[in-house]
C-alpha cells in the first residue's frame, strides 16, 4: 500500500523517528495505532440540522432547499 503525505509532514516524521531510534515505517505504524486506540469519535447529532431549520422561516428553508437542488443538479 502506498500513502502520500506532504513533504513537511514526512520530514517531521523522519526526524521524530530518528529521535526515537525507529524507522519511519515503524514510527508511522505506531502513530496510526495510537490514533486508532483512542476509540471512535462521537457521532454528530443527526437531528442537529432539523433543529436549526425548524427554527428558520419558511422562506429561509425554501432558499436552502433551492441551493441544495442547484448544487445537486450540477453533479
Amino acid at each position: 500500500m502506498t500513502v502520500e503525505i506532504p513533504a513537511a509532514l514526512y520530514h517531521q516524521s523522519k526526524v521524530r523517528a530518528a529521535l526515537k531510534g525507529q524507522t519511519v515505517r515503524a514510527f508511522l505504524l505506531d502513530a496510526v495505532q495510537e490514533k486508532l486506540a483512542g476509540g471512535l469519535p462521537k457521532p454528530a447529532d443527526p437531528a442537529g440540522w432539523r433543529r436549526v431549520l425548524g427554527k428558520a422561516s419558511p422562506e429561509d428553508v425554501y432558499d436552502v432547499q433551492r441551493r441544495i437542488d442547484e448544487e445537486c443538479s450540477r453533479i
